[in-house]
């Protein structure tokens, strides 16, 4: 599915609703310094970080405890022995088809990791799996839930995932040509110090995931279905 562009001044009054939550980057800049802005997930001590990341962001992800296995470590730790070499490390803007398609693919697997055994096999799944390769590519990726998937893709499978980045790739262009600037100013718009996918994340999240709950109200569903562009 397609939607028209949210212009400027939606991204701005979706990232005001950011602006107002306590601590909204806290957990964030917690990675960032933590893993000095460079995570490696060959390395147990960042995979810790992102596990307890990933939990601060909802996906509740069951800790192990001591003596029992570490599914999450060991999956992870597998996942990004095939795949960390290969995920694109270009902004969104500029991902080219094939980034995408191998983007899309790594997500497929990631989701399908193995994070709790025992009595209640548990995969990763969508939602987490998007979030993760977010925190690995901030600047490429545009994460989703499952309020997003299911408004803009009706699905959360690769091929899905795929027109997610494509679509994002579609909106940060314009974005940028809207603002006529290089995407590089694009988080001062904002007032906060994050990626232009993180900022179109955060009006999808505001848009979809807290308009069906109705924390959003009903002028940005409106704006969506009617195309309204100013």
């Amino acid at each position: 599915m397609r939607g028209p562009l949210p212009p400027l001044a939606e991204l701005r009054r979706a990232a005001e609703v950011f602006n107002g939550f306590a601590n909204a980057d806290s957990s964030w800049l917690r990675l960032l310094e933590e893993t000095r802005s460079a995570i490696d997930l060959s390395q147990a001590a960042h995979r810790t970080i992102l596990l307890r990341w990933l939990n601060s962001w909802g996906c509740r992800i069951r800790y192990p405890r001591e003596g029992e296995p570490a599914p999450f470590d060991d999956g992870i730790r597998a996942w990004w022995e095939i795949w960390g070499s290969a995920l694109p490390t270009v902004d969104l803007v500029h991902l080219t088809d094939a980034g995408i398609d191998a983007t899309a693919q790594a997500y497929a697997d990631l989701s399908g990791v193995v994070v709790s055994a025992g009595r209640t096999r548990r995969t990763l799944g969508p939602t987490a799996a998007a979030k993760a390769l977010y925190a690995l590519r901030p600047n490429t990726i545009i994460p989703w839930d499952a309020a997003i998937a299911a408004a803009l893709h009706g699905d959360r499978d690769g091929a899905a995932f795929g027109r997610h980045l494509r679509l994002g790739r579609e909106w940060a262009a314009a974005v940028i040509a809207e603002a006529a600037d290089d995407g590089e100013k694009i988080p001062a718009l904002v007032g906060r110090p994050v990626s232009l996918a993180k900022i179109l994340d955060e009006y999808l999240y505001v848009a979809f995931t807290m308009g069906a709950t109705g924390d959003w109200g009903t002028d940005s569903g409106e704006w969506w279905k009617n195309g309204n562009r100013g």
